[in-house]
């Protein structure tokens, strides 16, 4: 059943909680909330079952979960905190995707991170300029109001046959609808730009397991080797995975000793 918290802001945040033992809250990526997103509520209630409380929530803007825009990063790491008061007052975080920089965000801000899983995080190069220009692009777009062309210009640097099957599904519309909540998705990624990566993340002391499938896309190998290198205890493991994507039961035996630790 669906529960809600209210964030710093008065915005409400649905979620739904299941398990009981140490808590995990799973913060999607760019195209992910619960009810458009099957894979992961299927890994929610696998690791529910091997002894975890995990928090599977719509980020603001989707789903449930109110919003106002713009939609920032700082919101929805606060967003994340008054879940993990929720969740007993500490969590670990798995970040799937550009959801990944947002729980490195979270970690470097402070909050009460216990572990962190990141699963194919899209960094651009240290240093880069990329992520910010790429941000104040997506910005221009979600402030026009541009619904269809905030995602075409989101997805513009993904594998071509992505956008192609994106518009040809019954999806598509409400990816349209999620367009200003891709803000702190480009903003996370553009953050883990700003700054050394062992500067920025040196707060980020927490357990890290990095992910990456067995068939991947070139950017995800050198971004975890990054994170890896970058961070005091992170380990890098490749998985049974392709396109970007992974199996509920994959996933959930990878990542579950890790997070029993």
């Amino acid at each position: 059943m669906t529960e809600s918290i209210t964030s710093k802001d008065g915005t409400r945040i649905a979620y739904d909680r299941g398990g009981t033992g140490p808590a995990v809250i799973l913060v999607g990526g760019a195209m992910q909330f619960r009810a458009f997103d099957p894979t992961t509520t299927a890994m929610a209630a696998l690791l529910a079952e091997r002894g975890f409380t995990v928090i599977d929530f719509d980020r603001r803007g989707r789903g449930e979960s109110e919003s106002s825009e713009p939609i920032t990063l700082a919101q929805t790491i606060n967003d994340i905190a008054a879940l993990i008061e929720v969740a007993g007052g500490e969590a670990a975080l798995f970040g799937s995707s550009s959801g990944s920089a947002i729980s490195l965000a979270a970690a470097a801000a402070g909050l009460p991170v216990t572990r962190l899983v990141l699963w194919e995080a899209p960094l651009g190069d240290e240093g880069g300029s990329d992520g910010a220009e790429f941000l104040d692009g997506l910005r221009k777009h979600i402030r026009a109001g541009h619904g269809d062309e905030t995602i075409e210009y989101f997805m513009k640097d993904m594998p071509a046959g992505w956008l192609a099957g994106a518009k040809a599904s019954e999806g598509w519309p409400t990816m349209v609808a999620m367009g200003p909540s891709l803000e702190p998705d480009s903003e996370s990624l553009a953050w883990t730009q700003s700054a050394p990566r062992a500067q920025l993340w040196k707060n980020v002391t927490q357990p890290t397991l990095v992910l990456v499938g067995e068939q991947t896309l070139p950017i995800m190998h050198p971004a975890a080797d990054s994170i890896v290198g970058a961070l005091p205890d992170a380990r890098k493991r490749v998985i049974p995975a392709a396109n970007h994507s992974w199996e509920p039961d994959v996933m959930a035996a990878e990542i579950a000793p890790f997070l029993g630790e």
